[in-house]
């Protein structure tokens, strides 16, 4: 910095502030810092630099799920992308950690709170995962993706799961459909049991009982949606309508019905959620629970960020507004599969 500082002809204060980002450098001196550090080839050390301001400028990303379902899922992949997006805009670096079991957790913990990140964004919880409130105590910033566990007072973002359930329910039953059934997601998830409640709320509304033969828990992927599909059709064989809390589910329950010969929506109307990109690759194509993916990950990003850099512990919440798809497996005439 010293040789930089002699080259562009300013203070060394001047450098650290240009490199740092700071606005109070006038831009001329801002160029010639810039000219110098190109001619020079400088590389500011990161180590030293966070020695002084200590913050690493990365943020972790915690995703408690196996990695061929995180690489293979869409819904990780437009949350990440979010995150991504937002964190190079405000020249942050992404530290992705996948703990396939809970001792890994565990021994990421230490890690985390040792200052290597500035912050920590956790989604994809399950049952009452205690990191997010073991950092938030020990004064690591964290904000989660969906509700928090029971008893963790943390920041997060979350989309609107209860009110998309009940809206496509709603919407299925406005069809004339009686016999509604539905398939959760994994009912140790907050969002899995948000839509399970908006579901069940959607039916009552109607005047319409829940009944527990009308529900099968998934996984949240293509598999068990044909599991719980298949499981549906044997206890309620006169099923007319489903609500699936996931599209990669509903795909998986619409082979399942296609096999049964039955036709969607013509005897069956199905929605899934998520609206993601294999809702419009289906014949029929899926009706579905749009949820704002993309702008979550970069609310995940502000929220944790505003924290990082007022350093208060400051307790933030942001729902985001969901939106019903109407396709051909609710609404339109069906689709001959070829």
């Amino acid at each position: 910095m010293d040789e930089v500082a002699r080259v562009a002809g300013v203070s060394q204060a001047t450098v650290s502030r240009v490199i740092n980002g700071n606005p109070r450098v006038n831009s001329d001196a801002k160029r010639q810092v810039e000219r110098a550090i190109e001619r020079l080839g400088f590389v500011p050390n990161v180590a030293a630099r966070t020695l002084v301001t200590r913050r690493s400028d990365s943020i972790g990303v915690v995703i408690t799920e196996p990695a061929t379902r995180v690489f293979g899922d869409p819904f990780f992949a437009q949350v990440l992308r979010g995150v991504s997006s937002a964190l190079t805009a405000r020249r942050q670096k992404l530290v992705l950690f996948l703990p396939q079991d809970p001792a890994e957790e565990r021994d990421l913990e230490p890690y985390l709170m040792a200052g290597h990140v500035d912050g920590v964004i956790m989604y994809s919880l399950h049952g009452d995962d205690p990191l997010p409130a073991q950092l938030h105590g020990r004064g690591v910033p964290v904000v989660v993706g969906g509700l928090p566990p029971v008893g963790a007072v943390v920041s997060y973002v979350d989309n609107d799961n209860r009110g998309g359930a009940l809206q496509a329910t709603s919407h299925l039953i406005g069809l004339g459909r009686r016999r509604v059934g539905t398939v959760t997601g994994p009912l140790d998830m907050p969002a899995a049991k948000d839509r399970l409640a908006g579901y069940r709320e959607a039916l009552r509304a109607a005047g319409l009982q829940p009944d527990p033969v009308l529900e099968a828990e998934g996984a949240f992927t293509q598999e068990s949606g044909v599991d719980a599909m298949r499981r549906l059709l044997a206890s309620a064989p006169d099923i007319d309508a489903v609500f699936v809390a996931s599209d990669l589910m509903a795909a998986g329950a619409l082979q399942v019905l296609q096999e049964a010969g039955r036709r969607v929506p013509a005897d069956v109307a199905l929605i899934g959620f998520d609206d993601a990109p294999i809702a419009v690759t289906t014949r029929p194509t899926l009706s579905s629970v749009r949820q704002s993916l993309e702008a979550m990950g970069r609310e995940l990003v502000n929220l944790l960020l505003d924290s990082v850099e007022q350093r208060d512990r400051v307790i933030r919440q942001v729902v985001l507004a969901t939106e019903l798809i109407v396709r051909e497996s609710s609404g339109g005439p069906p689709t001959e599969v070829v």
